[in-house]
């Protein structure tokens, strides 16, 4: 039987890769220790279920006789450089009206990383919302799993209505609940 710290540390890092099919990752440590795994179901108790390449994270570890892993996840922040890559049909918005439209509870409907779209449903309106991967990155995320609860923010965008922003459910009522 493995043996545990009695206090998990807090580490801060950067996720090296995360693979949702696979159900596991690698974060590379900020303060140069061993890579820490990190599992799909910690990711899920954060309201997850990937995190992008690059997103820096804030993680509860322990250490095992299999090496380190991170037992919890405390924050998760995109990865800087998706921010100063705007979308063609946000590009030209008013950035401050994107950041101060609503979140809007929604449901995935499908999503294909492959094709890098998809689909969701924002409660109560007939139409969908269009799910473009790359604000996925912008937004800390690498994929979408069919019936995962999200907040966005919704825009009318060149083709329809489109997501500007994509938050996990649990991460945005936490947010909500801090202002």
């Amino acid at each position: 039987m493995s043996e545990f710290l009695e206090h998990p540390d807090t580490v801060s890092g950067t996720v090296k890769w995360f693979d949702p099919v696979k159900g596991f990752g690698f974060i590379v440590s900020s303060d140069e220790g061993p890579d820490i795994l990190l599992h799909v179901n910690v990711l899920r108790n954060f309201g997850q279920s990937s995190v992008a390449d690059g997103a820096e994270v804030n993680v509860r570890i322990q250490k095992t006789d299999r090496g380190v892993q991170a037992i919890e996840v405390l924050a998760i922040q995109p990865p800087a450089h998706a921010e100063n890559e705007p979308l063609a049909d946000i590009a030209e918005l008013d950035q401050d009206a994107v950041a101060n439209a609503p979140l809007e509870p929604g449901r995935v409907k499908w999503f294909d990383k492959g094709k890098g779209f998809g689909f969701a449903n924002i409660f109560g309106a007939p139409e969908d919302v269009f799910l473009h991967v790359e604000v996925l990155r912008r937004s800390g995320l690498s994929d979408l799993a069919p019936g995962e609860a999200l907040a966005l923010r919704v825009i009318d965008g060149k083709r329809g209505r489109m997501a500007a922003e994509v938050q996990a459910w649990e991460s945005a009522i936490t947010q909500r609940g801090d202002d």
